[in-house]
Parts: C-alpha cells; sequence; structure tokens
C-alpha cells in the first residue's frame, strides 16, 4: 500500500520536472513585443489628432446659411447611437450627416474620419464650418469622438449645434464652455468662400425722389 503510494508520488514528481521549460529569453522576447504593440497603439493615437490634408469638399452652390438654417429644423430629435435617421434619431456624425446629405455635400460618416483633415484657427469659425471635440471617454488621447456644426460667425461667441447623449439627449445647440473647450480638438472649414452677397438693387434718381417724398 505505502509501496504504491510512493510510486504514484513518484511518477508525478517525475512528469512535473519532465514539462519543457521556456527559457527566459523567450519571455523577454514576448515582453518587447507586448511593449512595442501598446506604443504602436499609443503612436496611433497621437497621430490620430494630427492635421495633414486640405479639407476639398464640394458644396456646389449651397451657401453656409442654409445649411445652418437646416440644421435648426432638427432641433428636439433625439439621440440615438449608429443612427442617421431623423425618424429614429440621431448621434453626432448621423447628424451632420444628415444635413449635409440633404444638400448632396459628401462628408466623412465618422467624426474620427476627420482626422486627417487639416484644421483652421478657432477664432476664424464661421457658419457651416464643422468642430470637432474628444470622446467622452477618449479625451486622454485626443481622438475624435464627437463632432458639431458651427452656428456663429467670428468675433461672436463660438455656438455650434450637435446631437449629444448627454443632458439635452438630442439635437441642441451649445455654446464653447469649459467642458468642451477641455475637448475641443480642430475645427474644419467646408465652404471654401463666402456666398456671394444679394445685389442691392440701383437706386435711380427717380427712386430717389419717390424715397425722398
Amino acid at each position: 500500500m505505502h509501496f504504491v503510494v510512493g510510486s504514484k508520488l513518484l511518477l508525478i514528481a517525475f512528469l512535473s520536472f519532465s514539462k519543457p521549460v521556456k527559457p527566459a529569453a523567450h519571455y523577454a522576447a514576448a515582453k518587447r513585443k507586448a511593449n512595442k504593440t501598446v506604443k504602436m497603439h499609443r503612436h496611433v493615437r497621437v497621430r490620430h489628432d494630427e492635421a495633414e490634408v486640405e479639407a476639398n469638399y464640394d458644396t456646389g452652390e449651397i451657401t453656409p446659411n442654409q445649411l445652418v438654417e437646416f440644421a435648426q429644423t432638427l432641433k428636439g430629435i433625439r439621440y440615438r447611437y449608429g443612427s442617421s435617421n431623423p425618424d429614429k434619431g440621431f448621434d453626432c456624425s448621423g447628424f451632420v450627416n444628415y444635413v449635409f446629405s440633404h444638400f448632396g455635400i459628401s462628408i466623412p460618416r465618422s467624426s474620427s474620419d476627420f482626422a486627417p483633415v487639416k484644421g483652421i484657427d478657432i477664432s476664424e469659425a464661421r457658419f457651416g464650418d464643422l468642430i470637432l471635440f474628444t470622446g467622452t471617454r477618449s479625451h486622454h488621447y485626443r481622438s475624435a469622438g464627437h463632432i458639431g456644426i458651427v452656428i456663429s460667425q467670428p468675433g461672436e461667441p463660438l455656438v455650434f449645434i450637435h446631437s449629444t447623449s448627454g443632458e439635452e439627449n438630442g439635437v441642441t445647440e451649445t455654446a464653447m464652455n469649459e467642458r468642451y473647450q477641455r475637448r475641443y480638438i480642430k475645427t474644419i472649414r467646408v465652404f471654401k468662400n463666402d456666398a456671394p452677397a444679394e445685389e442691392e438693387e440701383a437706386i435711380t434718381p427717380d427712386d430717389t425722389e419717390t424715397v425722398a417724398r
């Protein structure tokens, strides 16, 4: 009886010592690979915020005023993740994409797709510009996760319209506050030139007399 138990213990001990042991070099190589992967991910996240290419969108004859006026008609539509359907709701990029698509203007669907696009100085932000922010959970990495449309002019307090999952829970207008300043990434110019001003009717001398009367 003691002999059988002793034999089993010896067999277990033999099998445990006979298992191949990975050399320390293997663990060192695996650790270097893991560290390299982490560094690479961090590098990608940092570059995600860099401006690299000029914005180039075909806006046709549409004016920034037309775009903003239409966007404001959508205020109050609820927030819905992943949706660009006004009957169901909008997420931030779904709302922006729906507004531009309404006028046949093609822009990226996701806010993160604007990462390589060159921005402008925020002090120059005006009607129809896009404004990018980090997501609420990714601001430490400076990666785009939220987007809106500027509805103010240079020199005015910056205001943008967007679809938010915050307290408003839908399409709303928001002034740039401390919270969004911390999350701000950049502003992108979509409309290259200002819409031509409406020509004033020329006043003839006869018209001047009529007005004077």
